[in-house]
């Protein structure tokens, strides 16, 4: 019997040791790396998609003259709980080896906190309403963006030539003109496709202005000169100054007019694939030409950005959304509507980075 008492002191004794030595050090662990080795990713694979999302909606609300709205999220807390359990158990039935069954188990719970910001107030009015400056263009075309891409989604207005401008607010009843502007820019490429052109930004007695430099070899190549024949400018020139409001006397200057951050949101809204329901209700405004023939927007917008509608849920999307009894999606293997898209989210950023925001309206726990 002594035997018996003595082994479950023993066995006590043992379990004691076994407890310090399998929870103590994990007490002291921290998890601060470690939470956010596992957690970090996540959270930004959760805000970028979010932020597409939110985006792609906004596209097609303007569509539908829908109102638009922008919440961000502006900050994100999480708590962790750590949690150790320790239990014993015991068989006094007969005089086997193992009387004890010894157990030690960790955890820990994750409490995060999301905090929404409306968007609004009379700065970030102004900024999406504000056409874009010039060294944001320049800053995108430096920034590896493509000179096409960047005119033809930033610019409603170069020399006389016009990019659909009418797009830059609700869809225009009327059909646009954009075909000249597109080959202009179109040259614009090829001449930087050959490495041949530079652009530069500059202030002159206050006037922001682009400039637009081709190297010597190329200035009196084929593209150098159809450039300058479309937009009616004096062949074989090696430099273009770009500015708002040329005077009179400038005459080496060409006017642009860029597009508004909403404007922009406008135009490429007009890449949606409405579904013919709606189109029969009139629930979108329906373009025709001088001869009343419908209007095909994917003339304008086709090659830059896609927005296909669905009843059935997509599969193979980049970012998608569920408005008005339809999907609206972005085909993961369309290749230059990504590129767009992700420019306009670039776009976005610089608008409204420099907004700072009030005291969020909504913070939400969401769970453990």
């Amino acid at each position: 019997m002594m035997n018996l008492f003595f082994l479950v002191e023993l066995r006590i004794i043992y379990f004691l040791l076994v407890v310090l030595l399998a929870l103590g050090p994990i007490g002291c662990l921290n998890y601060g790396p470690i939470s956010l080795k596992s957690e970090r990713s996540k959270y930004n694979l959760a805000i970028q998609k979010t932020n597409d999302e939110q985006l792609l909606l906004n596209l097609v609300r303007l569509k539908y003259r829908d109102t638009p709205f922008f919440l961000e999220v502006s900050n994100v807390a999480s708590q962790f709980k750590l949690k150790n359990k320790a239990s014993i158990t015991a068989q006094l039935e007969s005089m086997v080896k193992d009387i004890f069954n010894l157990g030690a188990s960790t955890s820990y719970e994750e409490s995060p906190t999301v905090s929404y910001t409306p968007l609004h107030g009379d700065d970030f009015v102004k900024n999406i309403l504000s056409t874009l400056p010039l060294k944001t263009i320049t800053l995108l075309f430096h920034s590896g963006w493509s000179i096409e891409r960047v005119f033809r989604v930033s610019c409603q207005l170069l020399g006389r030539l016009e990019n659909a401008p009418g797009a830059s607010g609700p869809t225009p009843k009327l059909a646009p003109q954009y075909k000249e502007f597109l080959k202009a820019v179109q040259y614009l490429q090829k001449i930087d496709d050959r490495d041949a052109l530079r652009i530069n930004y500059q202030e002159v007695n206050g006037q922001p202005q682009m400039v637009l430099q081709i190297s010597n070899e190329a200035k009196n190549s084929k593209s150098a000169l159809e450039f300058a024949r479309t937009v009616n400018a004096v062949s074989g020139k090696s430099m273009y100054v770009l500015s708002h409001f040329p005077s009179p006397e400038q005459v080496n200057h060409l006017r642009i007019v860029p597009r508004s951050f909403l404007g922009i949101m406008f135009y490429l809204s007009q890449s949606i694939e409405i579904p013919k329901r709606d189109m029969v209700k009139g629930k979108v405004t329906l373009t025709k030409t001088l001869a009343g023939e419908s209007f095909d927007w994917s003339d304008v917008t086709g090659d830059l950005l896609t927005i296909r509608s669905s009843d059935e849920e997509p599969l193979g999307f980049m970012v998608r959304i569920y408005y008005r009894n339809s999907w609206f999606y972005i085909d993961d293997s369309d290749l230059g509507s990504k590129s767009t898209f992700s420019l306009l989210t670039q776009i976005y950023a610089l608008q409204s980075g420099a907004i700072k925001s009030t005291d969020p309206v909504l913070t939400i726990g969401v769970g453990s």
